[in-house]
């Protein structure tokens, strides 16, 4: 083809092109007049006179941006109610310990339009959503300090261990089931040296084995799995942790609260936790993706003073505490790419849990708890956690009776519309179910699900032959 040619031929192509692009009723628009600054904030990571806000510049938000343009309150109508254009097909109930049940506001907040990380709304809506959970957490210390990641819960245990503890330094983690197991193996991997305190399946330890394990040897940290999903035991906090301040001042108590942050009471402050690990899966009620934690001022000097460099690289938390510092201070900033959806998501569902007092979120997932065990004791079954005082509110960890297995009972179930889980204790895997209430499955009056899990748990097991005693 001769020059002239192909470069008519281009021209061409690309006129019909952007005639084609173009819709037919929509006039063009003026751009806005501020839209070089809006630009500026969008896209200043390809800006030379704009420097990469990453963790290692001194300056963490350019002068040459206008912050004005930083949307400081998010105005989202929220609604338990299915919305016109979002409603969940029709589904078996999930009642496991996680994911749960989503309500429908939650899941329409996913579909939000795709959009930059640095972009002044998703700027907002995440700087209002890290301040919301230090209102979940109770802490209203300025020196604690939230993280949001994406990740699994999983991910909150490679922030403990990577950033507070150092190799060989000796952290003692109380053993209550397959999770507490997890979290001193990663550990490990770090270098920790580990010393568990375990306690026979369905148990916690007790107060005065803890205070003879603390006085014996000095630990950096000591570790505390509030719910472990396993057994349903319920390790209680207040006391344990002024237990441990009180013989090892100096121990940094953390938490895994994976399956007990919102529906679980956790008094961040007033109980002196220095850290605090959980996922938006469970009781907060966001889809999985996101590793939520709180760290108290004690612990983030902890990370200052290390000697060594943290033993990780995105789960470093020097890399991500002036970025977290950022967001909540409403400035963009970048590390590692955040997800808007998920952020959008969690926004909310802690819009929803704080429209209310967090005491009665507590209340409401301990009333739905003793109404769920009343009725399995009516059943003539037994709990793997068998104490009342160590026993979970958002989950029961159910013995099967003799003669019903789980791979029976549970597709039984299924059918009639209700999803439990099976046993993951590697010692009584295969005797016990699992039944997660926790959310709007308990707190929507509107939902039905736990009386129809019970009935259908009853139903279940008499088609299997089970005859109460």
């Amino acid at each position: 083809m001769v020059p002239e040619v192909s470069k008519l031929a281009a021209y061409t192509s690309r006129s019909v092109l952007r005639r084609l692009l173009a819709p037919a009723s929509m006039p063009r628009q003026k751009a806005p007049d501020n839209s070089p600054a809006r630009l500026s904030l969008i896209s200043r990571h390809l800006a030379p006179t704009y420097p990469i806000n990453t963790p290692y510049t001194v300056e963490r938000i350019p002068s040459g941006i206008d912050t004005d343009l930083l949307r400081k309150v998010q105005s989202r109508k929220l609604s338990t109610t299915s919305p016109a254009t979002m409603s969940q097909p029709v589904h078996p109930t999930l009642l496991i310990p996680g994911p749960i049940e989503f309500d429908d506001a939650v899941l329409q907040s996913m579909s939000h339009f795709s959009e930059s990380h640095v972009s002044a709304g998703f700027i907002a809506t995440f700087g209002e959503t890290l301040t919301m959970l230090r209102k979940l957490f109770q802490t209203s210390d300025p020196a604690s300090q939230p993280f949001v990641l994406s990740g699994s819960g999983t991910l909150g245990w490679d922030l403990v261990a990577a950033n507070l503890i150092e190799a060989g330094e000796d952290v003692l983690v109380l053993g209550t089931g397959y999770f507490s197991d997890g979290f001193a193996d990663c550990l490990r991997v770090y270098g920790a040296n580990v010393t568990e305190l375990k306690a026979p399946v369905g148990t916690k330890p007790t107060l005065a084995e803890v205070e003879k394990a603390l006085s014996e040897k000095k630990y950096k940290a000591i570790t505390i799995t509030h719910v472990d999903t396993s057994t349903g035991v319920l390790s209680e906090l207040k006391d344990l942790s002024a237990l441990i301040h009180k013989v090892s001042p100096d121990t940094l108590i953390i938490v895994d609260g994976v399956c007990s942050v919102a529906c679980e009471e956790i008094d961040f402050d007033a109980w002196g936790l220095d850290g605090v690990v959980t996922a938006s899966q469970k009781a907060i009620g966001c889809p999985a993706g996101l590793s939520i934690s709180m760290f108290s001022g004690r612990a983030m000097k902890a990370v200052e003073n290390r000697k060594t460099p943290p033993a990780a690289y995105f789960a470093s938390m020097k890399n991500w505490t002036p970025i977290m510092k950022n967001y909540e201070a409403k400035k963009p900033s970048y590390f590692a790419t955040p997800s808007p959806q998920l952020v959008h998501a969690l926004n909310t569902a802690l819009t929803q849990i704080l429209q209310k007092p967090i005491s009665e979120r507590f209340a409401g997932h301990k009333a739905a708890s003793d109404k769920i065990k009343a009725a399995v004791t009516a059943l003539g079954l037994k709990q793997v956690a068998s104490n009342p005082d160590e026993q979970a509110h958002g989950m029961t960890a159910i013995y099967l009776p003799e003669g019903v297995k789980g791979a029976d009972l549970l597709p039984i179930l299924a059918k009639k519309g209700v999803v439990f889980a099976g046993g993951i204790h590697k010692e009584i895997v295969t005797k016990y179910i699992r039944f997660g209430h926790m959310g709007v499955s308990v707190l929507d009056p509107n939902r039905s699900d736990i009386d129809r899990a019970i009935k259908a748990l009853k139903e279940g097991l008499t088609e299997l032959g089970y005859k109460k005693a």
